[in-house]
């Protein structure tokens, strides 16, 4: 499978992911507002787990997301802001917003390059 093809495969999945994701979240804030999602996960040793969890996978997201932005030609930090307001939303909409991979547009498919 070539570059471009797993970044549209990550960007339909992306797609899939974010749109039911989007739809609870919506529902979770207008149940319980903004706060009302951490107040919730304060009050006992399990929520403290599951916000611990979250907060290390997304650190390790965000160290393949800076990377993978400035390579991409795109600024990293609305992303890292994006993730640290929203959680995997941050993520998930870099991805679903993401292009093909520098270089890659111009590949055919025998892998010889088109001049600019």
């Amino acid at each position: 499978m070539t570059r471009c093809n797993k970044m549209i495969n990550r960007r339909a999945l992306a797609i899939i992911l974010l749109i039911p994701f989007s739809a609870l979240t919506l529902y979770a804030v207008a149940q319980v507002g903004y706060v009302g999602i951490f107040d919730y996960q304060r009050h006992s040793p399990a929520g403290w787990q599951v916000f611990a969890d979250l907060v290390i996978a997304l650190i390790l997201v965000l160290t393949w997301l800076v990377p993978d932005a400035r390579r991409n030609g795109r600024n990293p930090w609305p992303w890292v802001g994006a993730t640290l307001l929203l959680g995997s939303l941050g993520p998930l909409l870099y991805l679903a917003t993401g292009s093909a991979p520098r270089g890659d547009l111009l590949a055919h498919p025998n892998g010889d390059r088109s001049p600019a």
